[in-house]
């Protein structure tokens, strides 16, 4: 019932918004000039966006992570934020090369799933009852789910990477941090659009285009879209009709906004929808002694992931007197995920009988109902206290069906081993944070957020021999949390000093093996303190953090039996510290960013082992002993990230930009287990782009990036009863041209 009232309101809710708002739509001219500024968001106020720097000055960059625009300077919160021109000149195009530039953040890819940890803290791999630990939005939307964060990745206005628990505002699943991603908003006063193509090696071919076109003089509506196709990194020799790692995406965005004259009302709306085709994921056999070239690989069998979708959302904000809005949102999104692997990814291994023969085809249908929906009444008042008060509730389903076949070698024929799984979440939080100027310098935070998360899980058809009490196959797990936030934050001219504590919780959940137990709740609390500064006028920023973090009960997936189990780990504890910097000289601009990051297992602990079956001395059952000081999962040591470029102008209308930049990312381990079959080791990496502007509406690209062409592993997937592990490797040089027409 819930969810049904949730999509009518997003069907009727804006219509009904806009509707009572026509008699201001309808204003003339006159009426139109005593508009308040405030009225519709100024571009250099949205989030992300630059002020201007025709002085050669850095830009102010403006963020929402509080609810509300602010100065990325007087928000006491480890962040890094790329606004579009960002975006653009590092190239980034997907969410794992936002590893490139945030410090601290590894992302991992692991079959259909993309997995964000900040600070040692996240997902290392997926279950099917499991959540992220990173929380990651869309345009106000969380997508709760990790295996669809990447299809919305084109028509960026500015990408928001909040570093530490945001367990107040953002709520659950935020035990390592936050990633907002926000798209332009439609613009009322202009007809304006773009087209940006980009063709490169590996027939790369990749269009954007977007156009803006006012419907009134207070209601706007924004069309995207992209086509996104390269060939496969990889050659597979084997017979395969398919090769692994092709990539093909269409996706499109319609976003529609409006506000009354007098600001009394302002609604936004988005629909998107996504269809991506793969050849699924180009693993490299360990041990293969067929070829020992990391991009050659060799399978039988047809390999495919498609992943396709659709998002609704919409948001209303009325102000129901001076100083105070009341903001609705709502949101229904549903993906879905198929794909079939080649199970034991080479093109010789045999299918049964005899049972040791390991050649076989995996196939998995996963598809998610999701219904968001949350309440807020915001104070927007200047004066010294502002606050925001606000309800969320989050009701979804999630189907599993995973079939493998390990009679046939080629395609899946007939399933042998089946499981069928129902999980229904539901998630309800109230929450509030305050900001007060106790002086005109001194400024105190504080906010709460209570979580109450039930998850009911159906093994509808169990892994394994069904249970003699049939009401085994249902089981639940309940968890309740009350999070927080204090900060003392101390501004200065150009100057923001910051003390904070907060603390981020992950809801528990239950496991696909009946008799495996529960898992309960995570949490990691942390302290940090930090400076954020401008300086030699505004031509230097400078943001730096030192933190501690204490990180319990820490929810590990690994496999048991081939099956995916989800285990509480004792503790850990890191501390480190950050530094980024970002400077514009005249035509000289540059950017880096340093992380150091100790992050170990606070306590000896014992939990199951991918890789390795038996039981250590001390330990129970099939468990393994992790030792007190023992690296976290996905926790580099060290991460380095720079870039220079200089601005040479032939005239007012021409210049030419040459860029280069690199990143160095530490050795970093998948699993608790070092071994050959975790270990990711660093690497670095370089780009280099050289960009023509002319008259500000054209520009033209050559773009070169890893161009010493450094082969490294990206991932390491470990062994299942569907797939055996192997190796992702980066992608190799690639190069191209890109051309972008703004009108």
């Amino acid at each position: 019932m819930v969810r049904t009232l949730g999509i009518l309101q997003f069907t009727a809710g804006t219509a009904i918004a806009l509707a009572l708002a026509a008699p201001a739509f309808a204003q003339s001219a006159a009426a139109k000039d005593q508009v308040s500024s405030s009225s519709a968001t100024p571009a250099a106020l949205q989030p992300g966006a630059a002020a201007s720097d025709t002085n050669g000055q850095v830009a102010e960059i403006v963020v929402t992570a509080e609810r509300r625009v602010q100065s990325l300077q007087t928000v006491p919160i480890s962040a890094t934020v790329l606004n579009a021109a960002d975006i653009a000149r590092n190239g980034i195009n997907n969410v794992a090369d936002l590893q490139r530039l945030a410090p601290s953040v590894a992302i991992n890819t692991y079959n259909r799933s993309t997995f964000i940890n900040i600070r040692g803290v996240g997902i290392a791999q997926s279950a099917p009852t499991s959540n992220p630990g990173v929380a990651y939005y869309i345009d106000g939307a969380l997508i709760p789910h990790e295996q669809f964060i990447g299809q919305s990745f084109y028509d960026l206005q500015a990408i928001e990477v909040l570093r530490g628990p945001q367990g107040t505002l953002t709520g659950q699943n935020s035990t390592g941090g936050a990633v907002y991603v926000t798209t332009p908003k439609p613009d009322p006063t202009r007809v304006s659009g773009y087209v940006d193509q980009t063709i490169g090696n590996y027939n790369s071919f990749k269009t954007v285009a977007a156009v803006n076109v006012p419907l009134s003089d207070t209601i706007a509506v924004r069309v995207a879209g992209t086509r996104d196709f390269r060939d496969s990194f990889w050659k597979n020799i084997g017979p395969s009709p398919t090769t692994p790692g092709d990539y093909g995406l269409y996706a499109g965005r319609m976003s529609l906004a409006g506000h009354s004259v007098n600001d009394v009302l302002r609604v936004a709306a988005h629909f998107e929808y996504f269809n991506l085709k793969s050849g699924n994921n180009a693993v490299k056999r360990r041990g293969d002694t067929v070829s020992t070239d990391p991009f050659t690989i060799e399978e039988d069998a047809r390999s495919f992931q498609n992943q396709h979708g659709y998002r609704l959302s919409e948001e209303n904000k009325i102000k129901i007197f001076e100083g105070v809005d009341f903001r609705t949102f709502v949101n229904y999104q549903r993906g879905t995920t198929i794909d079939q692997t080649d199970g034991d990814r080479s093109a010789t291994a045999r299918p049964q009988p005899p049972a040791s023969n390991t050649g076989r085809v995996s196939y998995a249908n996963t598809r998610y109902d999701t219904f968001i929906g949350e309440i807020n009444l915001l104070s927007t008042g200047k004066g010294p206290f502002n606050w925001v008060a606000g309800a969320f509730l989050l009701d979804e389903y999630i189907d599993l069906l995973q079939l493998r076949d390990n009679f046939h070698t080629t395609d899946l024929f007939a399933s042998n081993s089946t499981i069928q799984t129902r999980a229904h979440n539901k998630t309800k939080s109230v929450f509030g944070q305050a900001n007060w100027f106790a002086t005109h310098q001194l400024e105190l935070v504080a906010g709460l957020r209570y979580s109450n998360d039930i998850q009911v899980y159906n093994r509808i058809i169990p892994a394994g021999p069904p249970p003699a009490n049939p009401a085994l196959k249902i089981a639940s797990q309940e968890s309740n949390k009350l999070t927080g936030k204090i900060a003392i934050n101390y501004h200065l001219d150009q100057t923001l000093f910051y003390v904070s504590a907060s603390e981020g919780y992950k809801a528990g959940g239950v496991n696909l093996t009946i008799g495996t137990p529960n898992f309960g709740p995570e949490k990691n609390r942390v302290y940090e303190a930090g400076i954020k500064t401008t300086m030699l006028d505004h031509h230097l920023r400078v943001n730096g953090d030192i933190y501690y973090s204490d990180y319990r009960d820490i929810q590990l997936s690994s496999l048991s039996g081939g099956l995916p189990v989800t285990q509480n780990a004792a503790s850990g504890h890191s501390y480190g510290a950050e530094l980024e910097a970002t400077g514009q000289f005249g035509p000289l601009g540059f950017n880096g960013g340093l992380s150091y990051l100790h992050a170990r297992f606070g306590a000896d602990t014992c939990i199951t082992d991918t890789n390795q079956a038996g039981t250590d001395p001390g330990c129970p059952t099939n468990l393994r002993f992790v030792p007190k000081g023992r690296v976290l999962p996905f926790a580099p040591k060290w991460s380095i990230n720079g870039g220079v470029q200089y601005e040479f102008r032939a005239s007012d209308e021409i210049s030419v930009t040459p860029r280069v930049q690199g990143t160095y990312v530490a050795q970093q381990v998948a699993t608790p287990f070092p071994s050959t079959n975790t270990i990711v080791p660093g690497h670095t990496t370089f780009d280099a782009r050289l960009t023509f502007n002319i008259a500000r509406r054209y520009q033209i690209e050559g773009f070169v990036q890893n161009f010493t062409n450094k082969t490294y592993i990206a991932s390491q997937i470990q062994d299942s009863s569907s797939a055996t592990g192997g190796i992702l490797y980066g992608a190799p040089r690639t190069f191209g041209v890109r051309g972008v027409a703004k009108f």
